[in-house]
């Protein structure tokens, strides 16, 4: 369990979003002010993690679910962009930075994880490199602004996981899951289309190019909705949409189906509560991203 500094900075913010703690949260509360939470409390959220100019009034339904008095615990999963990992890793630092204010790692809960032996611990470049996870620290730090002194955060960086992985990773989350003082943030983007990204797909008996990828991504949507693996597998498998949180959203997917096969009945529900695109593709030579917001409850 190496460390690799204390502190990790906000190293994206000023580009990807605002440094001036005044403004952001200004931006983050017009946002939140504009989501409905009849999903609230959730237990687990799927929000985006693009610049917040393009996503950050999408994750704002996401996070407008959270209810802060039950929370203790932040679990962030967020997708490796940039190291090929064949595990899922651990910050070296203690403390994250936002505008708003820093975010302490839960340590104890590090060494529960640490003690499996499945975790392996990010380099302090890889860790400020990568915006999956940084990109919901200060949703993050807004959200929980009432409770600043009282909880915690578990970044986990997840990397390109076979199902086999996804299961087992998910088995190991899924006590933590099952804790009502735990929230679980699974950081994703979902298609990302053009020929920059080497992907094209188009069914045009869909319509144009951006009515296709919605459809696309909707079928991928509805999958994920039921919270069957082996289906949402089967269908990356067979589109191949460029879904690029699709390990941690894998990983979250397993975790709910051991829990519910171990949780005696707990009624449950996954649901998308707004869908939106950095832009509408209309020809081959347009590109864009699409965002989505998720929340998971039990009942």
């Amino acid at each position: 369990m190496s460390r690799h500094g204390k502190v990790r900075k906000a190293s994206h913010a000023g580009s990807w979003y605002s440094d001036s703690g005044a403004e952001l949260n200004a931006q983050l509360e017009n946002w939140l002010s504009k989501a409905s939470d009849n999903m609230k409390p959730a237990r687990a959220i799927i929000a985006p993690h693009a610049g917040y100019f393009f996503c950050g009034a999408c994750g704002a339904f996401a996070y407008r679910q959270v209810d802060p008095n039950t929370v203790k615990r932040v679990f962030i999963l967020g997708p490796s962009h940039h190291v090929r990992m064949s595990n899922c890793a651990l910050s070296g630092t203690e403390t994250y930075k936002t505008p708003l204010y820093d975010l302490t790692i839960d340590q104890r809960v590090y060494k529960e994880l640490y003690s499996t032996g499945a975790f392996d611990t990010m380099s302090l470049n890889t860790d400020e490199a990568e915006h999956s996870i940084e990109m919901h620290l200060p949703y993050i730090a807004k959200v929980m602004e009432s409770r600043r002194e009282h909880f915690t955060i578990v970044p986990i960086l997840v990397g390109s996981l076979t199902p086999e992985k996804e299961a087992k990773y998910g088995q190991l989350l899924s006590p933590y899951l099952g804790d009502p003082e735990n929230l679980f943030v699974i950081s994703s983007d979902f298609c990302h289309w053009g020929k920059r990204f080497s992907y094209t797909y188009y069914e045009k008996s869909r319509g144009r190019i951006w009515q296709s990828i919605e459809a696309l991504d909707k079928m991928g949507m509805d999958i994920i909705e039921k919270m069957d693996p082996p289906a949402f597998t089967n269908y990356l498998q067979t589109f191949h949409n460029t879904i690029c949180g699709r390990h941690p959203i894998g990983v979250l997917l397993n975790a709910i189906d051991h829990f519910r096969r171990t949780s005696n009945g707990t009624a449950m529900q996954l649901k998308f509560l707004k869908y939106a695109q950095s832009s509408q593709c209309e020809t081959t030579h347009d590109s864009s991203v699409s965002y989505a917001s998720a929340a998971f409850v039990l009942q």
